[in-house]
């Protein structure tokens, strides 16, 4: 049913059917019974007891990544899809256009996708006013990044805007420095800058708590192309202060071993590739952080997951949770309740 869906809905721009596609599913949750019938056909009932990520207890471990419902618009309909818990952002403090369009591509053939978007959103304050309406129970999870213009000197400001904005809405943060779609900022996942960013949000979170507000846990989402050291380098700084927890992996700027044509990838030009060819890259990620940090510090894993198979081998190899996006793309909405059903297995 859904590869009918998917061809159609492939003959527009993939914001376009973005957009399509998110337009429908409001649809059907305005019609009295909707939620219930999507609920019925996507949902897996879990023991939540069982299933929990930085103490969060999660209705299974499904999660769907940033950049779907960048400015949390369609939370109440995403919950009905069956997802543990949805990321919304990148959010940045002030609003902003991203980068020119076109900015997000499909590779069919080698079910992927290239984009190029640069944290485009409507700014963290509209977002929180749509949060204040949310409905649903979902676990949320806010990530937050920099606006482009905001040099890197003074990106923490921008990560703390966010952080202070979010902190009553969302149930955890991911701080995101590995976007390859903003100029300079994966130069803020070297230790000294990640350093200031992650210590400054921990003393904000800590003044949040002393003030009534429950304890946020705070991830980080790291890049598929750090080198082993710069992979140590966040290891050691997350065991030192004691981060609660990690996602591995965005997106990838290599271009290896993909059967789209070389010209084709010439003419889409830069941007992070997600789908079916970062499973591996990701992989090798999520199991040397794996080995590094063992249990203490827990992991989200992202990247390739297109079958249930795929979340199982993500838990295999350490992680606690796993988030899909390009899978979910290119496989449809079962694809969520395949993967929960294999995990609580």
């Amino acid at each position: 049913m859904y590869s009918v869906l998917k061809s159609i809905l492939f003959l527009w721009s993939p914001e376009k059917a973005h957009a399509i596609t998110m337009r429908l599913l409001s649809l059907v949750c305005a019609i009295p019974g909707g939620k219930t019938a999507l609920r019925k056909l996507f949902c897996v009932d879990a023991d939540c007891s069982k299933i929990s990520l930085c103490g969060i207890p999660l209705k299974n471990g499904i999660g769907l990544a940033a950049g779907f419902d960048k400015d949390a618009k369609y939370i109440d309909v995403l919950d009905c899809l069956g997802f543990g818990f949805i990321e919304i952002g990148t959010l940045t403090p002030k609003a902003q256009a991203g980068n020119d369009k076109p900015r997000l591509f499909r590779l069919p053939n080698d079910q992927a996708l290239i984009n190029r978007m640069g944290f485009n959103n409507g700014g963290v304050e509209a977002a929180v006013e749509r949060l204040k309406k949310v409905k649903s129970k979902c676990v949320i999870g806010g990530n937050i990044g920099k606006n482009k213009l905001t040099p890197n000197e003074e990106a923490y400001n921008d990560y703390a805007y966010c952080f202070d904005k979010l902190y009553a809405h969302v149930h955890y943060f991911v701080v995101n420095v590995s976007s390859p779609n903003t100029p300079g900022l994966r130069e803020l996942q070297e230790k000294s800058a990640l350093k200031k960013i992650l210590s400054g949000l921990q003393s904000e979170r800590d003044i949040f708590i002393k003030n009534g507000h429950p304890y946020k846990p705070i991830l980080l989402k790291i890049a598929p192309d750090l080198s082993k050291v710069q992979l140590d380098d966040i290891v050691d700084l997350a065991l030192a202060i004691k981060l609660d927890g990690l996602v591995a992996t965005n997106t990838t700027t290599q271009r290896t071993g993909l059967n789209t044509k070389t010209e084709h990838l010439e003419k889409i030009g830069m941007g992070g590739l997600s789908g079916k060819p970062l499973k591996q890259s990701s992989d090798e990620v999520l199991a040397y952080l794996h080995s590094k940090l063992g249990n203490e510090i827990p992991i989200i894993g992202v990247g390739g997951i297109h079958s249930a198979q795929d979340a199982k081998d993500k838990i295999k190899l350490g992680a606690r949770a796993v988030q899909i996006y390009s899978g979910f793309i290119f496989e449809g909405p079962f694809l969520i309740k395949r993967c929960a059903n294999a995990l609580n297995e």
